[in-house]
């Protein structure tokens, strides 16, 4: 057997396309999309980092809010996305907010992002998973761009780019594809 053929072909396969036609031709209905869930994701560029989230909140398959704000501020060189339960992500995020503006005022230096993840990591873990609270946090200090992304019990990994949320698959599958090292503004 030649090792050439085991490996998968690279080109897409229009033989479900076709189908799909005969099958509309017969009488037959596209089943429908639905859009379900959260979808956050972040990367780390020469010179900066970028976060995105979209702004639906759902509860299963029902919108409940069509401009839920999903970013939110944890210091002026730092934002956190967040997937998951709002009121415990938005919660949170406050609390942790709170926190670093305290620090900030008695140290009198910028917040780091260490210090973020120490603080999130710390919160979450303590309440074992029980606050549904995903996060990703983007952010610039004095050791450069950082994104970090952390899971309801506390566990976090630095990355150079992360998504999390229920399109998470989706939106992996193109930071995979198109994310490269040393990126600049232009090629994001």
């Amino acid at each position: 057997m030649d090792i050439a053929s085991l490996i998968p072909s690279s080109n897409f396969d229009f033989e479900l396309c076709q189908r799909n036609a005969d099958l509309l031709s017969k009488g037959y209905t596209m089943p429908r999309t639905k859009k379900t869930g959260t979808t956050i994701c972040g990367c780390i560029y020469n010179g900066g980092v970028v976060l995105a989230a979209d702004t639906r909140a759902t509860s299963g398959s029902t919108v409940l809010d069509k401009n839920c704000e999903k970013l939110h501020f944890l210091a002026p060189n730092m934002y956190c996305a967040g997937a998951g339960t709002a009121a415990d992500t938005e919660h949170v995020t406050k609390n942790i907010s709170i926190q670093l503006d305290l620090l900030r005022l008695h140290t009198n230096r910028p917040s780091r992002v260490a210090t973020a993840v120490t603080m999130l990591h710390d919160h979450l873990f303590k309440y074992g998973g029980n606050i549904g609270a995903y996060l990703i946090i983007a952010g610039l200090d004095v050791q450069g761009n950082h994104l970090v992304m952390i899971s309801a019990d506390g566990n976090f990994r630095h990355l150079p780019f992360a998504t999390m949320g229920s399109g998470s698959l989706a939106a992996m599958s193109v930071m995979e594809t198109k994310f490269k090292d040393s990126m600049t503004v232009r090629d994001i």
